[in-house]
């Protein structure tokens, strides 16, 4: 079992969550979208949005991670989600969409020191080597 695997947890708009374990995450989260089998918790309950989401190398480092949260109580995961995720925006929304390309020219221009910062970072005479 060396497959590449994951840990997610999934919310509905009122904040129950699921916590899941899964080799093909996007595949995995479509099907809680898609609500395909109505009688499942996440479809019963809405849960449609990837809230949190780690990645491991084997299915066993993300089962034991995936027990343990489940362990938790709610307060610490909605910490672990808040944590990375505090709109609890949907995670799985910019997936398979393009990738603007880099433009320096939409970057914000380096900030500089004024005379007395350079002066006091540069200027002491005692740091320059002779």
């Amino acid at each position: 079992m060396s497959d590449q695997a994951y840990v997610y947890i999934m919310s509905s708009s009122f904040k129950r969550l699921y916590t899941g374990v899964t080799t093909r995450l996007m595949h995995r989260v479509a099907e809680h979208k898609s609500g395909r089998n109505p009688q499942s918790f996440t479809s019963r309950y809405k849960i449609d949005k990837l809230v949190y989401y780690e990645c491991y190398a084997t299915v066993l480092e993300a089962i034991a991670r995936e027990t343990q949260i489940k362990g938790w109580l709610r307060s610490k995961k909605i910490e672990l989600i808040v944590g990375l995720n505090p709109d609890w925006r949907d995670l799985s929304l910019d997936w398979n969409k393009p990738i603007e390309p880099f433009e320096e020219s939409k970057m914000r221009p380096p900030a500089r020191f004024d005379s007395q910062q350079k002066k006091d970072r540069c200027g002491d005479s005692s740091l320059r080597s002779e």
